[in-house]
């Protein structure tokens, strides 16, 4: 078990990058996978959870090269080009590489079986086999269907209108992929909206996918051709180093090439209501995905109250949210999020353990929780529980703390971040 050290420190200033979004990486590979001849990526994130994406396609017949430390060619095959693998397929820590790998194998006339390490094996898959079931393929789980290991026997499938219980990307994206092997139209239509990243990027390898109020739709197709694509910079990594600028007094920084999906992004705009001073600069597209730099300045927040529906949009950056939360002059009550109970760790569970062990004021509810602001942070020793968002946003209450913080258990923010550290350290 290793562990790291973070001292307080104030007035970060500078201008920094994060590494390529993690959930388009999976889609791209994927997508790049799937497709006839080369796809070409710049910006991959070549991170724990998204290289156990390219080992499952490596297994399943795929040559991917890697062409640079942030760069690769997914040499595809095709829509058919698939082959059984000999063994079962890792997933690793990487709930979206177990979801959405699970809609492409859903379709394949193949056996596999998909598992994880002992955090994903805990995580709820009920919600991609009923309907993936529902469209012809033969899945089977653990604990009533319902837990990893996942043995799949694919086929044909039929195309079908689901309405999810959860506003789910994943979900949404595992019947989408799987939908591209239909004969006929898919429909996914959520409670709320997701993140879109898959239907952007089916769009922009030039599939016929549709966005309609809160209905996601595919046809089936026979085959399609790969493309170049540019990552962008991964807006759930600089959270952290925003929620860090805003709460450490006398910063100034700015974040280059970032996604700003606004079906991402909600963090974004929920600090803007608090308070923040963030501006937005340079706003453009790149590879179908709207991308900006980003001026963060130390600020002085308000608390706020979170709904239900906006849990969605900001469901990746509750962590840190919940940090800044504690710096905010008033209340912040936070509901409708019982989702993140079933992430890496129970995070309201977590979060409200280790922001009390520094000393925070927080009340934990089933579904969320009330957070107390303008608290100081005295520091101390932290555990990550596993858990690499609630391991960075620990690293960055070190920085505000008047103590310091210890945060164990380190080596699991290597599943999506493995320089956050050297980028910390660097302002």
């Amino acid at each position: 078990m290793s562990s790291i050290n973070i001292s307080p420190k104030k007035g970060l200033h500078g201008t920094i990058r994060v590494p390529g979004d993690k959930s388009i990486s999976h889609r791209i590979a994927m997508l790049g996978a799937l497709a006839k001849g080369e796809t070409r990526v710049e910006g991959f994130l070549m991170a724990e959870d998204c290289l156990s994406t390219l080992k499952i396609l490596d297994s399943l017949g795929i040559r991917i090269e890697k062409t640079g430390a942030e760069s690769l060619v997914v040499h595809g095959k095709g829509m058919d080009g698939l082959h059984e693998p000999d063994n079962c397929l890792d997933a690793g820590n990487s709930g979206t590489t177990i979801r959405l790998i699970s809609g492409i194998l859903a379709a394949q006339p193949f056996f596999t079986v998909l598992t994880g390490d002992a955090s994903l094996r805990k995580r709820p898959m009920g919600r991609i086999i009923k309907p993936l079931c529902h469209m012809g393929a033969r899945i089977w789980a653990r604990a009533g269907d319902s837990l990893p290991p996942i043995a799949i026997k694919g086929g044909r499938l039929k195309p079908i209108s689901y309405q999810s219980p959860h506003a789910s990307a994943q979900v949404k994206s595992a019947i989408l992929l799987a939908g591209l092997w239909a004969d006929g139209r898919c429909d996914v239509k959520e409670p709320d909206l997701s993140r879109d990243h898959t239907e952007r990027m089916l769009r922009f390898f030039g599939l016929p996918c549709r966005s309609e109020n809160l209905t996601a739709s595919v046809e089936g197709v026979r085959e399609f051709s790969g493309c170049s694509y540019k990552v962008p910079g991964d807006f759930s990594a600089a959270a952290f180093f925003i929620v860090a600028a805003l709460i450490s007094k006398g910063s100034d920084i700015v974040i280059k090439g970032l996604g700003i999906n606004p079906t991402r992004a909600g963090l974004l705009e929920i600090l803007q209501r608090m308070g923040g001073r963030i501006e937005i600069l340079d706003e453009r597209m790149e590879s179908g995905e709207p991308v900006a730099d980003l001026r963060c300045i130390s600020s002085g927040l308000r608390g706020i109250n979170i709904t239900g529906e906006d849990v969605p949009r900001m469901i990746d950056e509750f962590p840190v949210f919940f940090l800044a939360a504690t710096q905010a002059e008033g209340d912040t009550l936070i509901r409708g999020a019982y989702e993140l109970r079933v992430k890496e760790s129970d995070r309201i569970a977590t979060m409200a353990a280790e922001l009390r062990n520094i000393g925070a004021d927080v009340e934990e509810m089933e579904d969320g929780m009330l957070i107390r602001g303008g608290m100081r942070l005295k520091g101390g020793l932290c555990s990550s529980h596993g858990d690499h968002r609630v391991a960075m946003t620990m690293a960055v209450a070190g920085l505000i703390s008047e103590e310091g913080v210890v945060v164990e258990d380190w080596e699991c923010v290597n599943t999506s971040f493995p320089d956050f550290l050297s980028i910390l350290q660097s302002f």
